[in-house]
């Protein structure tokens, strides 16, 4: 929709943010003549390109953004057009440049602004012809769709409390270095243009798509930062494209962005200014100016570093959650990603090294001391650095509005949490967590005992509704670990129990899970009442109760509407929605088959099944086995195979239970293709695999016609005793 037919009431009801800004008597005339010829140059510059562009390469040539679905996206938001050849941008340049006028006033200086975001759009666009990379390290330049669904969601529900642009040149690499780790320790969102790149890295910030601070270009790239706010309301505010004032409206609600300009001002720049106005953003300079050029609340001069973050997010809004945790290191979103590879970490736990689980367990009044945190054998000063520990991490709630199906789902909840520390690092779930505290952590002092202050800190302010009181108690000795862990799994049974008697035909809706998508941006989860979440944790009620608390969160529900495949489990509505929710990359999904167009794997998965055509059947290991398997891959290489979010026939990670599910790859061949496990999971599984087998016909012993490492790990080892029991997969229809 063009502001030309939208109706003048509503034209004028969103341009009343802007109504008193200026001083008529006294207008910044310089500056909106800065942004008047920033516009020009700007727009010249994009049409020199272009036509340089259309001569060597012909209109015909496709011009976009490499790993998007949104053509170009500041075009595509603010005008509907889908730009796919060099052809479709004359005109569109030609538009813009039209709307450059020469009367000098507010209104047009933000129409010089758009006009020189469509342009910055345009050069950088030109940059990427024929599948180039234009940008290197450090530089990120354009960021795909997989970032923004990484990002976009927490961004405008204000789990990041706004996006900060930082250009120009700051005074010094130190105050820079304070500045972005000042924004990091609130969690904004950070897009870094021109040299404060370099001072930023020099005062040693951590940098990176991993710590949401994206050190973007050092020219007309700051567009990507505007392109990434332009995708997030596209996708997650529901704003058609084309849609002009609503996506102006949106942006200026939702994102909550801010451009600080450190250094010297060019026009260009001041036209750049100018686009993030139009947007509903400000900019405030460190620059000396005088009052006639500069615009209240919009255009904002303040030279003094010490509170230049505050005046910034008081001039946009923004009021954070006063959140003090006694711990020494920084916590926030922006530290989700880290990874802490092994040379980098001082402690472990878990992850096949030692037993490690967690356990969110819902209490009475009286069962628990809030506040309460204890560490219940060695501290992190009482082992050497590169150790590996055992641990129990159990916490206690109590909350007046708090249910038992919330347990789970809170439990869940600890993979975010924790790896929200700078310098923590937690993986997987239930009994299988790995966690991991860095050396750098460590040497700030951070303590086992912490995880407990962080916990207690999140989980009451994160979940007000249902969380009052928190207790935490952290095990480290060994024989203490296992006694608590058969105890925990009295829990995870109990649980997993509750969902027994519910079936897919049963219920009328799926349910989603993107929980791990900061590891695999591509990835989601669809949960049923007969096939729960990847990583074993996430039921159907999970599901549902996670959606019950937050309604925006990472479960949503998915209607079951156009049944497409009854035997394969593909629904229209279910393709909708993954295609939707993993970056527009997996078209169609199938719940109960593996070999054609499977659910993607994460990296949090229990378990990896693989294709073993020799035998005609699968194999399945297990994150605990670390020894080879007969498709000579071991966990660790299977899950970089199969993991991050990617789509693989053949081969796919699932929950451990799901081997006990009526609809375990029901389409294959279910239970009867299953030739090798590891024995760990075979014995754990126990008398209900044999109940399964029974139920499916396949006999009471077929247990023991599934091979396991005992018999060999190798297609040669484990053909003979398969043929030896007549193992049912050997005359089942082929699989390939």
């Amino acid at each position: 929709m063009s502001e030309g037919v939208l109706t003048r009431d509503w034209k004028e009801s969103f341009d009343e943010i802007y109504d008193g800004a200026v001083d008529e008597s006294n207008p910044p005339i310089k500056l909106f003549e800065k942004a008047y010829d920033g516009a020009v140059i700007a727009t010249s510059y994009a049409e020199i390109l272009l036509n340089q562009a259309i001569r060597r390469f012909g209109p015909d040539k496709k011009v976009g953004y490499p790993d998007t679905g949104y053509y170009l996206p500041v075009i595509r938001a603010l005008s509907g057009e889908a730009v796919e050849k060099l052809g479709d941008l004359p005109p569109i340049l030609n538009r813009m440049r039209n709307q450059i006028h020469e009367e000098l006033n507010f209104e047009n200086a933000r129409l010089c602004g758009e006009a020189a975001a469509y342009s910055a759009e345009i050069i950088e666009a030109l940059r990427y012809l024929d599948g180039a990379r234009p940008h290197v390290d450090p530089w990120t330049g354009f960021l795909g769709d997989p970032v923004v669904r990484r990002y976009g969601i927490l961004l405008v529900d204000w789990t990041i409390p706004g996006q900060a642009v930082i250009m120009g040149k700051g005074k010094s690499s130190e105050d820079v270095g304070k500045l972005v780790m000042d924004l990091q320790g609130k969690g904004f969102m950070i897009f870094l243009c021109n040299q404060v790149i370099e001072q930023a890295i020099e005062a040693g910030c951590k940098l990176g798509i991993d710590f949401i601070a994206f050190p973007i270009g050092n020219f007309t790239q700051v567009i990507h930062a505007v392109n990434y706010a332009l995708r997030a309301g596209i996708a997650f505010g529901g704003i058609p494209p084309g849609e002009r004032q609503d996506t102006r409206d949106y942006q200026r609600r939702r994102v909550r962005a801010f451009v600080l300009q450190l250094g010297e001002i060019d026009e260009v720049q001041v036209a750049a200014h100018f686009a993030a106005i139009f947007l509903g953003f400000p900019v405030i300079t460190d620059q000396e100016l005088p009052e006639d050029e500069q615009i209240t609340n919009w255009y904002v001069s303040h030279p003094n570093y010490e509170d230049l973050i505050q005046v910034a997010m008081e001039i946009r809004g923004i009021k954070l959650k006063i959140l003090d945790i006694p711990i020494p290191i920084t916590v926030g979103p922006a530290f989700e990603g880290e990874v802490i590879r092994k040379g980098d970490m001082h402690v472990e736990f878990g992850g096949g090294r030692t037993t490690a689980f967690e356990l969110v367990e819902m209490v009475d009044e009286d069962q628990i001391e809030d506040g309460k945190i204890e560490v219940v054998g060695p501290e992190i000063d009482d082992v050497e650095e590169g150790s590996s520990l055992p641990l129990g991490l159990m916490v206690k709630i109590f909350g007046r509005k708090m249910q038992e199906d919330f347990e789970g789902v809170l439990e869940r909840r600890l993979h975010y949490l924790i790896n929200y520390g700078e310098g923590l690092w937690h993986m997987a779930q239930r009994d299988t967590i790995w966690m991991r505290i860095s050396k750098d952590a460590a040497a700030k002092g951070f303590k086992i005992r912490d995880y407990g202050e962080l916990l207690v800190a999140k989980f009451k302010d994160e979940f007000p509704s249902i969380v009052d009181r928190v207790q935490v108690t952290l095990i480290t000795d060994a024989e203490k670990v296992e006694e608590e862990l058969e105890r925990a799994r009295t829990f995870y049974s109990a649980r997993d129990e509750r969902l027994k008697g519910l079936t897919d035909e049963s219920v009328e809706e799926f349910y989603s899970c993107i929980l791990c998508q900061s590891f695999a941006p591509n990835h989601c989860c669809v949960v049923t009442p007969e096939r729960l979440g990847l990583c074993g944790a996430v039921s159907w009620l999970d599901g549902k109760a996670a959606y019950e608390i937050d309604p925006t969160g990472p479960n949503r529900p998915i209607q079951k509407e156009g049944l497409q495949d009854e035997e394969k489990g593909i629904w229209a509505s279910v393709n909708e929605y993954v295609y939707n929710n993993t970056n527009r990359t997996i078209e169609e999904c199938s719940m109960y088959s593996f070999m054609d167009r499977p659910m993607t794997s994460c990296g949090c998965f229990e378990c990896i099944m693989a294709i073993l055509p020799e035998a005609n059947g699968v194999m399945i290991t297990t994150r605990e086995y670390s020894g080879d398997t007969p498709v000579g891959m071991t966990f660790s290489t299977l899950a970089g195979s199969v993991g991050g979010g990617i789509q693989t026939p053949g081969f796919m990670g699932h929950g451990r239970a799901y081997v006990l599910s009526k609809k375990f790859i029901s389409a294959d061949g279910g239970l009867g293709r299953l030739v090798w496990m590891p024995k760990e999971l075979k014995d754990s599984l126990g008398d209900e695999l044999r109940k399964r087998a029974e139920e499916e016909g396949l006999g009471s012993d077929f247990i023991d016609k599934v091979a396991d490492e005992t018999v060999g790990c190798t297609a040669e080892e484990i053909l003979p005793f398969l043929e030896e029991k007549g193992h049912p997969a050997l005359t089942m229809d082929p699989l390939m």
